[in-house]
């Protein structure tokens, strides 16, 4: 049993993927184009099946988003996968994107609840579900190692990128298709605090487009206000609104 968990002691992945502060490590540009090889060269054996493999790449609202993402779409690339940009998108609707477009893996580039100095990387199987433990050991050591430093493919092998710039509505009709067709939400006025993140666009066109009046506050994202004094780490803000608004029900995102 000792020697089984010495074996997948991960260094890099924690219980909610790979987490610290933006730019330093192991939250680095370097950790993520190292990451995005990886992910290829795994998936290339597990799942692709000789073909090209293809990844989705969503983000928060956060300044270093840019950085990582640029830094893991490059990484894929070099590998000769290729990679789908959805820009922000709440972790949820990665899950369903990666598994609606049959990618091979999707991943989400997000700190949730912390701070916007910090960051993180969470990476979803072709189900939409956490990748397995084994795929992470793997990952892992293909990143802390130079086995596959090497492996640099030429001319039509190279991957490419991609915006995806229909994601935020397919994900809204696929949320508002959970709601029954027979309910609606007329009548109602809803205080929806979006954090400054990722749903800041899409959770108050959801509401509405279900009925509801909806106030709107944390829907102003500037790179480094999510989560500051707003949100579900905050909800004294969106309680205060409930009352001000003389709103039904008030609701606080990440």
């Amino acid at each position: 049993m000792k020697a089984i968990m010495q074996k997948n002691h991960k260094k890099l992945f924690g219980t909610d993927g790979i987490r610290g502060v933006a730019n330093q490590y192991p939250m680095t540009a370097e950790i993520a184009l190292s990451l995005g090889r990886a992910l290829v060269h795994v998936y290339k054996a597990k799942e692709s099946k000789g073909k090209k493999p293809r990844f989705l790449i969503g983000k928060d609202t956060r300044l270093s988003c840019y950085m990582l993402e640029m830094a893991m779409a490059s990484g894929i690339c070099s590998m000769g996968g290729d990679v789908f940009l959805t820009g922000p998108m709440p972790t949820p609707g990665i899950a369903f994107l990666t598994r609606a477009m049959r990618a091979d893996a999707g991943v989400v580039i997000s700190a949730s609840h912390n701070p916007f100095q910090d960051n993180g990387i969470k990476i979803f199987c072709r189900h939409g579900f956490k990748l397995p433990d084994d795929h992470e050991v793997q990952l892992e050591r293909l990143i802390l190692s130079d086995e596959i430093g090497h492996i640099r493919p030429t001319s039509l092998q190279v991957g490419k990128a991609a915006r995806v710039d229909e994601s935020k509505g397919r994900y809204v009709e696929f949320v508002k298709s959970t709601f029954p067709n027979d309910l609606t939400l007329e009548g109602m006025k809803l205080v929806i605090d979006c954090a400054n993140g990722a749903t800041y666009s899409m959770a108050p066109t959801i509401f509405e487009e279900l009925g509801a009046e909806v106030v709107a506050i944390g829907v102003e994202p500037n790179g480094r206000n999510i989560n500051d004094g707003c949100g579900a780490v905050h909800p004294e803000r969106m309680a205060a609104r409930v009352r001000e608004a003389a709103a039904d029900v008030g609701l606080s995102f990440d």
